[in-house]
C-alpha cells in the first residue's frame, strides 16, 4: 500500500461521490488511462501518483498554483484565509473550486486541505529549480509590455494582408486538389511526404506550411478525414463562392472559437503590443511548471495567427486587434479595406494561358478551376488550359456550350482560335471512353470475373492502351469482350482513375446516357467512439452498481481493507440496535468471518464489531 495512503482513501471516498460528467471532467483533465484500474481506489492512487500531479500542476497558472500552495501551507483554511494571504488580487472562490474539481485539494464543511502527496510535491519544487510556496506567491510578474506605434503599424497591416490574401487562396487550391484526389494520413498522424509534396505545389507554399495550412482547413471544418482520406466537407462549396475577405473572415473566426482560455487570455491582454520575447517572458512566469508545453502552445496559435493576418512581425494588426478583441465583423471590415479589389475579367491569350489582372472573383475563379490549371496564384494569378484540365471540366459537368459561355463572359480578348480548337477537338473526343456500373441480373457474362463496373470503347486501339497502361494496374482492367474491359471496383473508382490519367472519360447509366458523377464530400456524419475518460467511468459504475445504495458492503469493505493494510486511524459509524448511530475513531487490525476488530483510540480498547452493523468508514479528521 503507498505511503499516501490515508490521502487514497479520502480522496477515493470523493470520486465516489462524482456523477459521471464529473468523473470524465476530471479523467480528462488529469490525462487518466484505464490501464490497471479496477475501482475509485486505483482511481484515487493513479491521481496521487508523483507524476501525475507534477503532470496537472504543470498545467496550471500562477494564480491557481499561488491558492493550491497557501492551501497547502495553511492549517484548514476557509476560503477567506486563503485571500488574505494572497497579495494579489483573484477570484480565489473559483481558483478552489478549479483545484477541487482537478483533484489537487479536498474541501469538507467550508475549509480546504491539499493532499499529501501535493503537498510533499510542492515542498521539493525548489530542489526541482521550480518555485517555492512562497515565490509562486510573492514573485512579481515581468515588465511592462512592448506597444506599437501608428506608423509601425502601417507596415504591419500591409504585411498581414499579404500573408491573408495569400492564405486564403492558398486554402482554395487545397480544397481543389483535395476534391480531386484525398490524402491519406500516416497511422502515427499526419500526412506523407508525398502528399505534403503533392499539396504544397497546388498551393505554391513551403513545404513546411503545409501542415499549418490543414490544420486551419481542419479547424474551420473545410476538411475532414474520412475512409478515402482528407477530403473536403459540404461547407467547403459554399466557402469557395465567398469573396476573399469573407473566406478570411470564416478562417479567423475558427481561429479564435478554437483558442482555449487560457491562451485567448494571454493574447487577448496583447491585443496592442508586441508579442515575441514580452509574450514568452510573461509565459514562462505564469507557468513556472509548465513553461516549454506551454511555449509551443502559444507558438502553433501565434504561428496560425500568422498565417492568417491576424498578426505580422509577432504584432497585432488592426484587423487582428479587433478580432482579439472580440469583435470579429470589424475585424473582417478592416481587413476589407487591406485586400486587393477584385476583379472579373481576364486575358485569354494564344498560348492558351489565362492572365487575371487581380484577385479573380471567387464564383469565377472557381469555375475556371475547372476547366484550367493554375500556373501561378499571387495579386495577378495564371492559369492555363489544356486538353487535360478541359477533359477534367467536361467530367465534372461542364459541356461545349458552358465553357465557351464561360470564356465569353470573362475574356477582354475574346476565344483565341487555337483555344477554339482545342475545345471543339476535346469535347469531340471526350466520351471516348464510357464507364458504367455492372449490374449481376443483366450482366451475367462478367460473373466470373467478379466485375462491378465496365469500361466501353468503339475505339479498340484505345481500349488496348488502357489494358496495357501500368499507371492503371491497381484498376484491375479484365478484357471481356473486342470494346470491353472490366473492372472489379466501383464505377466511381473506375472513372475518376482514368479521368486523372488525362483519358477522354465519361460516365453513363444503365441505359448508355453519360451522366455526371461527383467526388463525394467529407459528411461529418460518422459516429465518435466514446472517449476513454467515458470508458473508464462505465468500468467504474459496473464495479460499484450491484452494491446496496444505502450501505454498500462491497465499497465498506474494501476501505477497512486500506485501513487495516496501512494501519490508517479511520472514523467507523456503526448502527446500534436502537437504531442510533455511533461514531468511533478506530485504528482496524482485522477482518475476520464477518468481523472487524480494531484499536479504540478514544478509548484506548479493542473492539470487534459485525460487519453488517457498519453504515460509513471515513478517514480520521474528515
Amino acid at each position: 500500500m503507498p505511503a499516501n495512503s490515508s490521502a487514497s482513501l479520502a480522496l477515493a471516498s470523493r470520486l465516489r461521490t462524482l456523477d459521471d460528467q464529473q468523473l470524465e471532467t476530471l479523467l480528462s483533465a488529469r490525462e487518466v488511462r484505464d490501464s490497471g484500474i479496477r475501482d475509485f481506489f486505483d482511481l484515487a492512487d493513479a491521481l496521487l501518483e508523483r507524476a501525475s500531479i507534477q503532470s496537472a500542476l504543470g498545467r496550471l497558472d500562477r494564480p491557481t498554483l499561488a491558492v493550491i500552495a497557501t492551501v497547502s501551507e495553511l492549517p484548514a483554511p476557509t476560503a477567506a484565509d486563503v485571500a488574505a494571504a494572497l497579495p494579489r488580487s483573484a477570484d480565489v472562490a473559483a481558483l478552489l473550486s478549479a483545484a477541487v474539481e482537478l483533484a489537487l485539494i479536498d474541501t469538507h464543511a467550508g475549509r480546504y486541505s491539499a493532499y499529501e502527496p501535493v503537498h510533499d510535491l510542492l515542498h521539493d519544487w525548489p530542489s526541482l529549480g521550480l518555485p517555492s510556496s512562497a515565490a509562486l506567491v510573492t514573485e512579481a510578474p515581468p515588465s511592462t509590455l512592448d506597444t506599437v506605434v501608428q506608423d509601425d503599424l502601417v507596415a504591419i497591416d500591409r504585411a498581414s494582408a499579404d500573408r491573408a490574401f495569400a492564405t486564403t487562396g492558398a486554402l482554395a487550391a487545397l480544397l481543389s486538389e483535395l476534391a480531386r484526389e484525398p490524402a491519406r494520413p500516416l497511422v502515427r498522424g499526419g500526412l506523407g511526404l508525398p502528399d505534403l509534396k503533392r499539396l504544397g505545389e497546388a498551393m505554391r507554399v513551403p513545404l513546411d506550411d503545409v501542415t499549418a495550412l490543414h490544420g486551419i482547413a481542419e479547424r474551420a471544418e473545410l476538411i475532414e478525414l474520412e475512409a478515402e482520406g482528407w477530403l473536403p466537407t459540404a461547407d467547403a462549396g459554399d466557402w469557395m463562392l465567398r469573396s476573399s475577405v469573407d473566406r478570411w473572415g470564416v478562417l479567423v473566426e475558427a481561429w479564435h472559437s478554437h483558442l482555449t482560455p487560457d491562451i485567448r487570455r494571454l493574447l487577448d491582454e496583447r491585443a496592442h503590443s508586441r508579442w515575441s520575447d514580452s509574450l514568452l517572458d510573461y509565459v514562462a512566469w505564469l507557468y513556472p511548471a509548465g513553461r516549454d508545453w506551454m511555449r509551443d502552445r502559444v507558438h502553433v496559435y501565434s504561428r496560425d495567427a500568422e498565417l492568417l493576418g491576424i498578426a505580422a512581425h509577432d504584432t497585432p494588426s488592426t484587423p487582428g486587434k479587433e478580432l482579439l478583441t472580440g469583435d470579429a465583423q470589424a475585424a473582417v471590415r478592416a481587413m476589407a479595406a487591406l485586400f486587393p479589389a477584385e476583379v472579373d475579367r481576364v486575358y485569354v491569350q494564344h498560348d492558351l494561358s489565362v492572365i487575371s489582372p487581380g484577385p479573380l472573383a471567387p464564383r469565377l475563379d472557381a469555375r475556371l478551376r475547372a476547366i484550367a490549371d493554375v500556373e501561378s496564384r499571387s495579386l495577378a494569378a495564371s492559369y492555363r488550359i489544356t486538353q487535360g484540365s478541359l477533359t477534367r471540366g467536361l467530367a465534372s459537368g461542364e459541356t461545349e456550350e458552358s465553357i465557351r459561355a464561360l470564356l465569353t463572359e470573362m475574356s477582354l480578348t475574346g476565344i483565341p482560335q487555337p483555344l477554339d480548337y482545342l475545345i471543339a477537338e476535346t469535347a469531340a473526343r471526350y466520351g471516348a471512353l464510357r464507364v458504367g456500373a455492372i449490374v449481376a441480373d443483366t450482366d451475367p457474362g462478367d460473373a466470373d470475373y467478379g466485375a462491378r463496373s465496365y469500361v466501353r470503347s468503339d475505339d479498340t486501339h484505345l481500349l488496348g492502351m488502357l489494358a496495357v497502361d501500368q499507371s492503371l494496374s491497381a484498376l484491375s482492367l479484365v478484357r471481356s469482350g473486342e470494346h470491353r474491359l472490366v473492372s472489379r471496383f466501383d464505377q466511381d473508382v473506375v472513372f475518376w482513375g482514368l479521368s486523372e490519367a488525362r483519358y477522354p472519360v465519361a460516365a453513363e447509366d444503365a441505359a448508355g446516357q453519360p451522366i455526371t458523377l461527383r467526388r463525394r464530400s467529407a459528411t461529418r456524419s460518422k459516429p465518435v467512439p466514446p472517449s476513454d475518460a467515458v470508458s473508464l467511468v462505465e468500468k467504474l459504475r459496473i464495479g460499484t452498481k450491484s452494491e446496496p445504495k444505502e450501505t454498500g458492503q462491497a465499497w465498506l469493505a474494501r476501505q477497512l481493507d486500506v485501513a487495516v493494510r496501512a494501519k490508517l486511524t479511520v472514523t467507523v459509524t456503526v448502527r446500534m440496535p436502537d437504531g442510533r448511530d455511533v461514531d468511533y475513531l478506530l485504528e482496524p487490525t482485522a477482518i475476520a468471518g464477518g468481523r472487524l476488530r480494531a484499536r479504540d483510540r478514544r478509548a484506548d480498547l479493542e473492539r470487534t464489531l459485525p460487519l453488517s452493523h457498519i453504515t460509513a468508514v471515513t478517514p480520521a479528521g474528515a
